[in-house]
């Protein structure tokens, strides 16, 4: 393992930092604007938590995180919500998230790192602050490897696709090849959970906690197959929003998984059944998937923390399983750059005559 510091920008509740430090990165400090996400970050990984605003953070004080002789890592994942599908259409221009890659690179220009990684929603390569972004890189001599990441090939049980980036001036860096060649299903991240009803909470682990159903949503939930469609219900079931013609192609809303199948991608909205297809697959459990089972699809580990036991709320946790990097996605980049790294000296030493 090689040497490394590391500053996570846009922290969060530590997904990123949580899958690097796997893989041997010292994460020394994480920055987020969101101080709900503060004890999960200092709770989980060990580290220091700054609650501003990279447009206000300066290069002084990134770089005083890393110590002397140590290869340094600045990662940022922006908010992704102005790059999102879900955007398509509407004016993002004066979202007050916009600017923030051009916050990173000031950051990246004045700090120099050696390594960089910076993750978002594929559609993030439609906008032109990425290509600026990468631009930047470029005139400061990084290499670059950048790509679309289907998290599926990296045993990350739900369909999730995210563009990554990573940045060297140390010479070419590359994602490691697929480590899956097999999916990981539902039922194998989460079917040794206990089981739940609607309402309900594991009295062993505050975080396994389902959302209550209304009597109307308990009988579709009742009537829904896994891997079906609200079109499964008897008409005087279906919601207003389904009877329009703009409504006949959400099909997975008020759907429920397949245990055989990887998940969707969670959203902050991941805990409720008429988000999207977050029904449980077991048809013996009438639910959404409970907090829990959304951190375990995200890669948690089993014991993370999100917030205090007497604090925990539905609105607040989702929000921050939904915006986080999947743990296993950080591993995946952490063991990248670990390879680099090996790469780069072993072509040093054959370039200097060692054996």
């Amino acid at each position: 393992m090689h040497q490394i510091d590391a500053v996570d920008l846009f922290c969060g509740a530590g997904g990123l930092t949580a899958g690097l430090l796997k893989t041997g990165i010292a994460v020394r400090a994480g920055y987020d604007i969101d101080r709900n996400c503060e004890f999960a970050y200092r709770e989980n990984n060990g580290a220091e938590f700054i609650a501003e605003s990279v447009e206000v953070t300066t290069i002084e004080d990134v770089a005083a995180w890393y110590r002397p002789n140590r290869i340094k890592l600045l990662a940022g994942c922006a908010p992704c919500q102005p790059f999102s599908t879900y955007n398509q259409g509407r004016d993002t221009s004066t979202d007050r998230k916009w600017p923030l890659l051009y916050s990173f690179e000031k950051l990246i220009k004045g700090v120099k790192p050696e390594l960089v990684t910076m993750e978002n929603v594929p559609d993030v390569t439609k906008h032109l602050v990425y290509h600026d972004f990468v631009k930047s890189l470029k005139v400061a001599n990084y290499h670059i490897w950048e790509g679309t990441i289907h998290c599926v090939d990296y045993g990350l049980p739900q369909l999730r696709r995210r563009h990554v980036l990573l940045a060297s001036l140390l010479g070419p860096i590359t994602m490691i090849p697929k480590t899956h060649d097999k999916a990981v299903s539902v039922e194998e991240a989460i079917g040794h959970l206990p089981k739940l009803a609607a309402g309900e909470c594991d009295p062993n682990d505050t975080l396994h906690r389902a959302a209550t159903l209304s009597s109307t949503n308990l009988k579709r939930i009742m009537l829904s197959k896994p891997g079906g469609t609200w079109r499964d219900w008897p008409e005087s079931l279906r919601a207003d929003c389904h009877r329009k013609a703009s409504g006949q192609t959400y099909a997975s809303v008020y759907g429920r998984m397949r245990g055989d199948q990887p998940g969707p991608t969670m959203t902050t909205l991941c805990y409720g059944f008429g988000n999207g297809r977050f029904g449980h697959y077991d048809m013996a459990q009438n639910r959404a998937i409970s907090l829990r089972e959304a951190a375990t699809l995200q890669a948690f580990p089993p014991d993370y923390k999100f917030m205090p036991p007497d604090q925990i709320t539905f609105k607040t946790v989702g929000r921050m399983i939904g915006n986080a990097v999947p743990v296993r996605l950080g591993e995946i980049i952490g063991l990248s750059i670990q390879r680099h790294l090996e790469e780069t000296t072993q072509g040093q030493r054959v370039d200097s005559g060692q054996t």
